[in-house]
C-alpha cells in the first residue's frame, strides 16, 4: 500500500493571488477542467428558493439524467459527484480497494477516511480481485480511456466497481451507462453535471446503478440532496441536445487549439479530454510559476515533476494564454 498523497485540487485562485499578486479579474484560472462557457441559466421560479424540492421535481431531474446519459438504470442525484464519492465507501465493508492511478485523488482519500486499505494500481489488470475498484474514464489527468468491454471484464473480478465518468459527456461511446442493464449488479457509474455544463457552483452529480444498489445510494443521498435552483437548471440543460452538440464541437476545437500553442512552447501532450489538457514540460513547477507571473493559473501534481494541466479559456481570454505561452 502506498502512503496517502495530499488531497490537492485545482481552483485555489486565492493562493495564486497571495503569492503572485494582481487583481482577481486579471487572472485567467485554467487550473480546473470546467467548461468556460456555461449553460445559460434560465429565469428561475420563486419556489426553487422558497420550497423544499418536491418529489415530482426530483423525479423529473432523474428522468432528464437518464435520457441524457442513455440510461435504463436509475439515476440518483447527489451534491456533486463528490457527494457520491463520499457515500461509496459505505456500500461495502472496508477491505482492499484498488484505484487505477494516477487519478483524481478524492476517491482514494474518501476510501482511506472510511477505513479502507487503498492500493494505487497502474491498470485494470492490476485491479482485478480487489473488494472495490475505481476507474476514472476518461482519466484525470492523463486522459487514459477504457472501453466498456474492458470495464465489464474487470467488474466480474471485483465485489464493487466504481467508474467515474465525470469527463465523459463529450465522449459518449466510452460510457458504461448504456450497458448497465445487462451488466453485473455491482457497478456504480458517476457523472458530473457541473464540469461539462460549466456550472460547478450548482453542486450536482449523479450515481447510476441497477435498482438494488441505486436504492442504497438513494438512502445515502438523503431526501433533499440537491437544491431547487440546481434541479430547475439541470432538468432543462440535460434535455438541451442542441447546446450539448454545439458545446462538444467547440470544446474539441478549442482543445486542439491549446495543443498547438503548447507544442509551439516546446511541451508534449500527455493526454486529456476536450475539457482539459495535460502536458509534459521540462519543469512543471517552473512552468507554473512562469505562467502565474503572467496571471495564468495552472495545475501541477505531487507525483510528477513534469506534468502540467490546463483547462480551456473563454473566447475573450485566448490572447492572454497565447501571450503567456509565447513568453515562457
Amino acid at each position: 500500500m502506498e502512503p496517502a498523497s495530499p488531497r490537492d485540487h485545482g481552483g485555489d485562485l486565492d493562493a495564486a493571488i497571495r503569492r503572485f499578486g494582481g487583481a482577481r479579474h486579471a487572472w485567467l484560472d485554467l487550473s480546473t477542467g470546467i467548461n468556460p462557457v456555461p449553460y445559460p441559466v434560465p429565469p428561475l421560479s420563486a419556489e426553487a428558493f422558497t420550497r423544499l424540492p418536491d418529489r415530482s421535481a426530483m423525479d423529473a431531474l432523474a428522468r432528464a439524467a437518464q435520457q441524457a446519459y442513455d440510461a435504463q438504470a436509475p439515476a440518483i442525484a447527489f451534491n456533486g459527484a463528490q457527494g457520491a464519492i463520499q457515500a461509496i465507501p459505505h456500500l461495502h465493508a472496508p477491505g482492499r480497494a484498488a484505484v487505477v492511478s494516477p487519478t483524481y485523488n478524492e476517491h482514494a482519500g474518501a476510501l482511506r477516511a472510511a477505513g479502507w486499505t487503498v492500493d494505487t494500481v497502474p491498470d485494470l489488470k492490476a485491479a482485478e480481485g480487489a473488494d472495490l475498484a475505481v476507474v476514472v474514464n476518461p482519466n484525470n489527468p492523463d486522459g487514459r480511456r477504457w472501453t466498456p468491454d474492458a470495464l465489464l471484464i474487470l467488474a466480474r473480478t471485483v465485489d464493487l466497481l466504481i467508474v467515474d465518468e465525470s469527463f465523459a459527456d463529450t465522449e459518449t461511446d466510452l460510457s458504461l451507462v448504456p450497458h448497465l442493464q445487462d451488466a453485473p449488479e455491482s457497478i456504480v457509474v458517476l457523472r458530473s453535471f457541473g464540469k461539462f455544463y460549466g456550472l460547478a457552483g450548482l453542486r450536482l452529480g449523479f450515481a447510476l446503478a441497477q435498482p438494488k444498489l441505486a436504492a442504497r445510494l438513494a438512502e445515502r443521498a438523503g431526501p433533499w440532496p440537491v437544491p431547487g435552483p440546481a434541479i430547475e437548471v439541470a432538468t432543462r440543460a440535460l434535455a438541451d441536445r442542441d447546446w450539448q452538440d454545439a458545446t462538444t464541437a467547440r470544446l474539441t476545437r478549442d482543445a486542439a487549439r491549446l495543443d498547438r500553442l503548447a507544442q509551439a512552447a516546446g511541451w508534449t501532450l500527455v493526454g486529456g479530454t476536450p475539457l482539459f489538457r495535460t502536458y509534459a514540460t521540462p519543469d512543471a513547477a517552473a512552468a507554473r510559476g512562469a505562467l502565474a507571473r503572467q496571471h495564468v493559473w495552472s495545475r501541477i501534481f505531487p507525483y510528477s515533476d513534469t506534468w502540467l494541466r490546463l483547462g480551456l479559456p473563454p473566447a475573450e481570454r485566448w490572447p492572454q494564454i497565447e501571450r503567456a505561452l509565447a513568453n515562457l
